[in-house]
């Protein structure tokens, strides 16, 4: 094929397809109904200097006298009454996994790797993890990632994609079974929570997803001990995880601001972002580089040296009182719990965490609002604020169901300490938060989908 149009293309996802098959060859164009949103227009400069031709989502790409499409690659997001699919009568559709594997094994017919990183959190950090430690070894690399990596962002390059010769490492997505494509040469589970399907069906998928690496596979120790019964007998597992696995955290230091990590050696080392989370993510990328015969000291520092993901705790400055102000994409119970553990160690006993989270749609809030909130009765302490937001509205078919307004008066019957309370619109809540957090505290704001968070979090920043 020779020409592609991607709907959706702003989409995180969608637009590191997008640079991949532009860097395959195939001649790329797009539309998005957020084209023209203030957010998007770093990331639509970036693909049209990778002479990917834009659209707004009318279907005039389809228009006469517009080049031919051999093709419309969608995502599980675009419903059948979009008017690029109303435009396009005739062209093939193909979904947005079934197109990246048809580019992976056209990559890999040369004899390159593939690493397939796949968990219900992590494995956007953990896939960035992954490949710039391989380049940091001089295997150049290449990644099609869910997250703009920050080492891999320049002028042409937003970050969630990067050309390279070597090992082809990407991350495979369950939220709708889409990983079930792929059969990398490597395969990395980083663990099982609470989203978009039951742990049952999750523990099912997974174990498919890992029997079908071709070379071998990488997995927490709980993941392990979970699918071990399920997992192919002659499959090569590595395991990562804090008791006794091949790559152990054995343990964990958070001092001024900084955070600590011994990987089986009674020696501390620094990690590239605070949090125990960020200590196993990193084992899981040490563990990735062992099945590929990387020495380990060579493998630890490649893993340790490397520089995140946007939108992973990410630090914007401080108000005008001097609280700190952070921002996250965690947008799932387990995660969004790691994250404000990460936050509490930086504040200290003396400080709080004021968190605002928006959840990243109705059907998943729904689906997590339980765990969300038992999470959350761990995690937060008396003096820590919660505050939820309406779930974001990307557009198109929506329950509009479950409101956050419904949602607290549940959590609080169930927890009634839960220091949780419904978020106000934006700048209500800017004039709360603006008072409410002194230079001992912490502000923290979470969510995905809305690249407007970011925005919110810098608007905070006084300096």
């Amino acid at each position: 094929m020779k020409s592609w149009h991607i709907v959706g293309i702003c989409g995180i996802g969608m637009s590191g397809l997008a640079q991949f098959a532009r860097a395959m060859g195939i001649s790329v164009s797009g539309s998005d109904r957020a084209l023209e949103k203030s957010e998007n227009a770093a990331l639509k400069a970036a693909l049209q200097a990778q002479d990917i031709a834009l659209y707004s989502q009318d279907g005039s790409r389809f228009a006469p006298g517009n080049p031919p499409a051999d093709a419309v690659i969608y995502s599980t997001a675009i419903e059948e009454s979009n008017p690029d699919f109303a435009a396009s009568q005739g062209i093939e559709r193909i979904h947005r996994a079934t197109a990246l594997k048809m580019l992976i094994l056209q990559r890999c017919q040369t004899g390159r790797l593939s690493v397939a990183v796949a968990g219900s959190c992590g494995k956007t950090s953990t896939t960035a993890m992954i490949a710039e430690a391989l380049c940091n070894v001089n295997c150049d690399a290449e990644c099609i990632n869910g997250g703009m990596i920050k080492a891999f962002a320049n002028g042409n390059y937003p970050g969630n994609y990067h050309p390279g010769s070597g090992a082809i490492v990407f991350e495979a997505d369950e939220s709708d079974k889409s990983l079930l494509e792929f059969h990398p040469d490597y395969a990395v589970v980083l663990n099982i929570g609470t989203d978009h399907y039951s742990k049952d069906e999750l523990q099912e998928m997974f174990a498919q997803f890992a029997n079908q690496a071709q070379k071998g596979a990488v997995m927490s120790e709980e993941v392990y001990s979970l699918l071990r019964e399920k997992l192919r007998s002659d499959l090569a597992v590595s395991t990562f995880g804090t008791v006794q696995a091949d790559c152990t955290v054995t343990g964990y230091l958070s001092q001024k601001g900084e955070s600590f990590a011994d990987f089986n050696e009674n020696n501390l080392r620094k990690l590239p972002a605070p949090g125990q989370h960020t200590a196993l993510n990193a084992a899981a990328a040490a563990a990735l580089l062992g099945m590929l015969n990387i020495e380990r000291e060579q493998a630890l520092q490649a893993v340790l040296n490397t520089h995140g993901v946007a939108r992973r705790f990410d630090y914007h400055g401080r108000t005008a009182r001097g609280a700190a102000v952070y921002d996250d994409y965690a947008h799932m119970p387990e995660k969004a719990a790691n994250i404000i553990a990460a936050a509490r160690e930086l504040t200290g006993e003396s400080g709080k965490v004021l968190v605002f989270f928006q959840p990243h749609g109705y059907g998943p809030f729904g689906f997590m609002q339980a765990e969300l909130a038992k999470q959350l009765s761990e995690v937060l302490r008396p003096q820590d604020k919660f505050y939820l937001a309406e779930p974001y509205y990307a557009g198109g078919s929506s329950s509009f169901s479950p409101h956050a307004a419904d949602v607290l008066p549940e959590w609080k019957s169930l927890y009634p300490n839960l220091p949780a309370e419904l978020a106000e619109d934006r700048e209500t809540l800017r004039q709360k938060l603006m008072t409410e957090a002194g230079e001992d505290d912490l502000i923290l704001i979470m969510g995905a989908r809305d690249n407007t968070l970011a925005e919110f979090a810098a608007s905070l920043a006084h300096r």
